[in-house]
């Protein structure tokens, strides 16, 4: 069972002095782009949809007019502008063409300054995340290659393409072409182009804020009192598309919120003679750990290995801190009794082994046998001291005062035996 506990972030500043989390409602956006993202302050939309949430965004731009991928990773203004602070989210907004243009082309011009702005803005902060705004096909296409000359074509290869960015670079997408999509094919009343048939109305910036709200939010944007300079009705049909794009594929759009980001896992193997269990992680996001082994038992280590001096069921956890909150997980260990699996190295040899209420072990043989030169070791092969109680021909009754796995060594009729069990 997994349980993420947004609560983590306090409890890694109380316990580990890690250091407090940003508020689930507050998130910071760094928009890098050109025209698309500026026209109309479309940032500035997202903000006041969000405070209208009760919500707050901080955000910045780096958005020069016509701007590539391969001209935003040779600028030293947009790198400046992704280390000015340790931004939640950067978007990234290609020139509005090149992602449709030829596949071998995109991968060549395109692709590599993509992964690159990419891997930059998730090197800013342990929680820092590369969004990829994917943007919409102009109103009739472009004219200069078949496979995009239409809206629904050059659409789709945009789409395509902006999945592929994100699928390389462990980024997410915020699905502005397929609101805009849905919206052309629902709702063709809202003009969401200025008259270039490429750059967006007012209703198309305030269709893609929506979408980032959703994208980043997690929430749909339906129902916010900010509608601009658009009717009521007008706004709503943004708001249902834009939430309808991306709530209902959020695997698809790989996005996740910026206080969810830490998960932790764990395997483990169980070595049943010497109660010990040998623990293997599986983290993201995390900058330090806590094991609790469920016995009182603690440890920082990665991949630890835990002895328990006790049979029984314990739930062990496994907590990660890091900026972006934390995560827990939780598993039940059953450590069972070893005495059921008792060796011995003489196949001939048969007995039985079992304790008294005050707390006497007897080891009992079926036959008569000379029991000679008993010892007992603990797991890391250290003597203990021994009380005998009794010894007949086939038993002896003594006592241990060591917990946890022991080994029995004796001799019967001169011959060597070993056997492992637990006190």
């Amino acid at each position: 069972m997994k349980l993420t506990k947004h609560f983590l972030g306090l409890l890694a500043f109380l316990f580990l002095g890690i250091g407090s989390t940003k508020a689930q409602d507050s998130t910071s956006i760094l928009f890098i782009g050109n025209s698309y993202t500026y026209f109309n302050n479309m940032p500035s939309i997202v903000a006041d949809i969000a405070a209208s949430f009760g919500n707050h965004v901080d955000y910045a731009s780096q958005t020069p007019g016509g701007m590539t991928f391969a001209g935003h990773a040779g600028n030293s203004n947009t790198y400046s502008a992704m280390n000015s602070t340790d931004w939640d989210y950067v978007v990234l907004q290609a020139q509005s063409q090149e992602p449709s243009f030829p596949y071998g082309q995109v991968n060549n011009q395109t692709l590599p300054f993509a992964m690159q702005l990419a891997d930059s803005a998730q090197a800013i902060s342990t929680c820092s995340q590369a969004m990829f705004f994917m943007t919409w096909g102009r109103e009739n296409g472009d004219p200069q290659w078949d496979s995009i000359n239409t809206f629904d074509k050059m659409n789709a290869r945009l789409r395509l393409a902006y999945l592929r960015f994100a699928d390389s670079s462990n980024a997410s997408v915020a699905p502005v072409g397929v609101a805009w999509k849905y919206v052309r094919d629902n709702h063709p009343e809202i003009n969401l182009y200025t008259g270039d048939g490429s750059h967006p109305s007012y209703a198309g910036s305030y269709l893609a804020a929506c979408t980032f709200y959703a994208s980043v939010f997690h929430s749909s944007p339906v129902g916010t009192s900010f509608n601009g300079n658009l009717s009521a009705n007008e706004a709503l049909l943004l708001q249902q598309a834009a939430s309808l794009s991306v709530l209902d594929s959020m695997e698809t759009w790989s996005l996740q919120h910026h206080d969810s980001l830490a998960s932790v896992d764990f395997s483990c193997q169980i070595d049943p003679m010497n109660m010990s269990v040998s623990f293997n992680e599986d983290i993201d996001y995390i900058d330090s750990i806590l094991w609790d082994f469920g016995d009182g038992s603690t440890s920082q280590e990665p991949n630890p290995s835990h002895t328990y001096m006790e049979p029984g069921t314990y739930l062990v956890h496994l907590i990660g801190y890091s900026a972006c909150s934390g995560d827990t997980v939780l598993q039940n260990i059953l450590i069972e009794n070893p005495v059921s699996g008792i060796q011995s190295l003489s196949e001939e040899l048969n007995y039985s082994i079992r304790k008294t209420t005050n707390t006497e072990i007897i080891l009992e043989t079926e036959t008569s046998v000379s029991l000679t030169n008993l010892r007992i070791l603990d797991a890391m092969g250290r003597k203990l001291r021994v009380n005998i109680m009794n010894a007949t021909t086939n038993s002896i009754r003594f006592k241990v005062n060591q917990k946890g796995p022991v080994l029995m060594y004796f001799e019967t009729n001169g011959n060597p035996e070993v056997i492992r069990f637990f006190n």
